[in-house]
């Protein structure tokens, strides 16, 4: 092409495409080394009824027409120091650009077949890398399940030998060991609760967990619980109350209500101390499609730091030692607390602001979920 622009000698495929071509390079000056890609849509009609030019026999559209792509390049042409015209070369690319299209889908897919494969192939290796931890912790619980279920033949035997010794003293027995005798039944009776509250985490952790169902009123088995704690909260000068709406028909394990209610009652009255205030809220709420059962037990004692408000659900776990010692706990009762509301898919709750008193809420489905 000449300077102006005017066409000065042309080789193309074919006329028809000429007047698209000219289009594409009008007011392009091509720097050095640099190529420029484009599209050309080839008409049936521009062709006539001739076939298009060799190369360009793809499919047509809908609309009778097929776009090509160009590769172009151009050079100038000097005479001395002035520029007589300018030379284009163009190539088409077509091939090549859908080559590379199909190359990417074919790339695409084995991606995501080869990540599918390694994902199986992780689950797989996975699942036989947890065979032996589940093995092992198998063991671990029937080991638990077994060795405290041995433990407790002996430690009755040894709780029936000291009453059988409590009985045979006389006014002369030394007061030592009526002492001696005191202190051995009180860890024998602190050993057997440790041994059945490790027997029952241990029987909750397996699908042989079983609950005996029945419909019953909590109301009657709360009242008896408190009246049995009145000694414990008398002996402490600790005002135990209980404030219930009626009759709570329920359904669920009576056993594990009552377990339940002890263990949050007793871990209130150990740590609130003498002249302070237990409170045992029990409420059905009034929706008759979605009834729950609403326990609350709340105290005005010491309270539990905030970020430890999420640990004291685990096995063991004591949030002020020390003290724990003291009151002769395990750190299990809440444990067994957790794990009796889980099997009758009911949640638990704490709230508490140290110095001030703790609150426990526990909110049961009244009836079994099916």
């Amino acid at each position: 092409m000449g300077p102006n622009g005017q066409l000065l000698y042309g080789n193309d495929i074919g006329r028809g495409l000429r007047p698209q071509l000219l289009d594409l390079l009008k007011g392009w000056t091509p720097k050095k080394n640099e190529l420029r890609y484009d599209k050309l849509r080839l008409s049936k009609d521009r062709f006539g009824d001739r076939r298009f030019p060799r190369g360009y026999n793809k499919p047509l559209d809908q609309a009778n027409t097929q776009e090509i792509r160009l590769l172009a390049a151009g050079k100038a042409i000097m005479q001395g120091n002035k520029q007589i015209g300018t030379l284009y070369v163009g190539k088409n690319i077509s091939y090549n650009y859908e080559l590379f299209n199909w190359l990417l889908y074919i790339f695409g897919g084995l991606a995501v077949l080869f990540f599918g494969i390694a994902l199986y192939m992780s689950h797989i290796m996975s699942r036989r890398a947890m065979i032996p931890i589940i093995q092992s912790y198998t063991r671990q619980r029937e080991f638990v399940a077994d060795a405290s279920h041995e433990l407790r033949t002996p430690l009755s035997v040894m709780l029936s030998s000291i009453d059988s010794l409590e009985m045979e003293q006389t006014e002369e027995t030394d007061p030592f060991v009526r002492k001696l005798l005191v202190n051995m039944k009180d860890e024998v009776k602190r050993m057997t609760r440790l041994v059945s509250d490790l027997l029952l985490l241990a029987r909750s952790d397996t699908p042989e967990y079983i609950l005996h169902w029945e419909a019953f009123d909590l109301e009657p088995h709360a009242q008896m619980i408190v009246e049995s704690m009145k000694n414990l909260s008398g002996s402490k000068q600790i005002d135990l109350q209980m404030v219930a709406s009626g009759k709570l028909e329920i359904e669920g394990d009576v056993e594990r209500f009552k377990q339940l209610l002890i263990i949050l009652l007793d871990n209130a009255l150990k740590y609130t101390p003498s002249g302070g205030k237990v409170t045992l809220r029990l409420s059905l709420n009034a929706s008759e499609i979605n009834r729950k059962l609403i326990i609350v037990v709340e105290d005005n004692g010491i309270g539990i730091a905030e970020e430890e408000q999420k640990q004291i659900f685990l096995r063991f776990y004591r949030a002020d030692k020390s003290r724990s010692r003291q009151m002769g706990g395990h750190g299990l009762g809440l444990a067994i607390a957790k794990s009796i509301v889980d099997a009758h898919h009911g949640t638990i709750d704490v709230s508490s602001t140290l110095g001030e008193g703790t609150s426990f809420t526990v909110t049961f489905p009244a009836a079994r979920s099916r």
